[in-house]
């Protein structure tokens, strides 16, 4: 009886040859494209976000619900029906919009 190990290997066919190079190469495009894909996100995500002041005075007895930002300016909902806009650098009130309550 032969021992499996001391058997000399076969050439691998050409068309096998080729599909482990195929896999090889698409694997290592794969995996450079993740990187590439993870590299754009940290540097995306990774912005500061929004200029806030330090602190925002709203009047006495107003409560935010809501707050969105803008390029200059902060909006803040209030629960009165109430829109404020300040400004995002000094957290000063430039305008005041009342909401029709429905």
């Amino acid at each position: 009886m032969t021992d499996p190990l001391d058997v000399e290997t076969e050439e691998e066919p050409r068309q096998l040859k080729f599909l482990r190079r195929l896999v090889t190469g698409l694997t290592a495009v794969m995996v450079c494209g993740l990187l590439v894909i993870v590299a754009l996100l940290v540097i995306r995500l990774s912005n500061s976000g929004p200029q806030l002041p330090e602190n925002i005075a709203l009047p006495t007895g107003v409560t935010a619900q809501a707050v969105t930002f803008g390029d200059g300016w902060i909006a803040v909902v209030t629960t009165d029906n109430r829109v404020l806009v300040l400004n995002s650098l000094s957290g000063a009130i430039r305008q005041e919009i009342t909401l029709d309550a429905q």
